[in-house]
């Protein structure tokens, strides 16, 4: 069996393609049961910046090509049109490019929190499909353990950017100053909360928010001492604003020409920067032509987050020895896969035997207290357990030429027999 990995970020293909493909939380369940006609073993992990199919199976070609099915199927493209930003990492590869996903090393924002949460939802939404087995869940484990790792023992995430405080970034220099400006927030979930108090703590006063729930918006505008904004006032918060950032999470567009269009009619001298960090994208491409408006999509924020990273090159470095040492525990764990069942019928036939005699001496010593029967059940498999040590041990250790010795085990104690029973 190998793991392998099938996916696009935000490194191989534009927002265009990524949010094509992108699956929301609400989805995920829905998404690996179809994945399932595909592939047997699978996770999903999917991201504003990143959608990766990771399997387990012992034919790689059938797995990656069911894979890239679903993939076509999910974005509605062909597999010509999807195949120029699609990455396939096999096995070590695989394994590695997840452990550095989870320490926030292959994210847009370099030691971003939110991926290393993001990786633990995809292995809880496998784990609730039922329809997933212990490669990939010991290795999802494993990449949190590491993501935990790389943040508890380097500083890559101290003092970290989110996709949400670039955006503020970028409004800064898109305007040369967030000096009275007034900022409306479409949406109120993650993202929008992370941008609304990223404005605040950059000293802007005057901020709206946005969202269909209103429960929601008149909480966070609450928190932040802002202006609550029912969706249906959406036009009269634009005609107001300075900047727009819209991160609603929404399966279609929030924002279009028309609306902005009519808007700026109002403000005809005043310039309208909107950042869009959706994943699918909130705002319509072509608002962009509208003049006096500045759209910003998520790919926009690249060159931010490469200075970041520069900045950051002493962490990276820690966090990279960090991922090649929890690389080498999962390959040594790895190893071990090919012995557990070899090791199982040896424990299993071991004790079949021993029952088998214990159970006929103890018929002919009837006189015996359930003490003494207690005690010759525990030195029988006492005699088990140090008869079984050395095979085991070896098997476990023998890395060498461990087909010919697992294989040797089984002539020699009959193990095929054992299976067939």
């Amino acid at each position: 069996m190998q793991i392998s990995l099938l996916g696009i970020n935000h490194n191989t293909a534009p927002v265009a393609i990524r949010e094509r493909v992108a699956l929301s939380p609400a989805r995920l369940g829905t998404a690996l049961t179809e994945l399932h006609n595909y592939v047997p073993q699978r996770i999903v992990l999917s991201t504003c910046n990143r959608t990766e199919v990771y399997l387990a199976s012992n034919d790689h070609e059938t797995a990656w090509k069911g894979a890239h099915s679903f993939l076509c199927a999910q974005s509605k493209l062909s597999q010509e049109q999807l195949a120029p930003y699609i990455y396939n990492y096999q096995h070590r590869e695989a394994v590695s490019h997840l452990f550095q996903v989870a320490a926030g090393l292959d994210s847009l924002i370099l030691g971003e929190y939110e991926i290393l949460g993001q990786v633990r939802q995809a292995l809880e939404a496998a784990e609730r499909s039922q329809l997933i087995g212990l490669p990939l869940l010991h290795l999802f484990r494993q990449a949190v353990q590491t993501g935990r790792r790389v943040r508890e023992e380097t500083d890559i995430s101290r003092n970290a950017l989110s996709v949400s405080s670039v955006a503020v970034e970028l409004a800064n220099r898109s305007l040369g100053s967030l000096d009275g400006c007034q900022v409306l927030v479409i949406g109120a979930g993650e993202a929008g909360q992370l941008a609304a108090k990223a404005f605040v703590q950059r000293g802007v006063s005057q901020i709206m928010v946005c969202s269909r729930s209103l429960d929601r918006v008149e909480l966070l505008a609450e928190k932040l001492g802002g202006q609550a904004v029912p969706f249906h006032q959406l036009a009269e918060a634009i005609i107001a604003a300075d900047v727009i950032v819209s991160c609603t999470g929404a399966p279609h567009f929030v924002l279009g020409p028309s609306l902005v269009r009519e808007t700026m009619l109002q403000r005809p001298q005043r310039p309208l920067v909107i950042i869009d960090i959706a994943v699918p994208r909130d705002v319509e491409p072509e608002t962009a032509q509208i003049d006096n408006v500045f759209l910003y999509d998520i790919d926009a924020l690249t060159n931010i987050a490469t200075a970041n990273r520069q900045e950051r090159q002493g962490e990276i470095e820690k966090a990279t020895a960090i991922v090649a040492d929890e690389l080498e525990k999962f390959s040594l764990w790895w190893q071990t896969l090919d012995e557990r069942p070899t090791v199982s019928a040896l424990v299993k036939k071991a004790e079949a035997i021993r029952r088998t005699q214990l159970e006929k001496a103890l018929k002919k010593l009837p006189e015996l207290s359930e003490e003494e029967r207690a005690r010759i059940d525990a030195l029988t498999k006492s005699i088990v357990k140090k008869l079984l040590h050395h095979p085991i041990s070896h098997l476990k250790n023998n890395n060498s030429d461990r087909g010919q010795y697992i294989q040797a085990v089984h002539e020699i104690f009959d193990l095929e027999e054992q299976d067939k029973d």
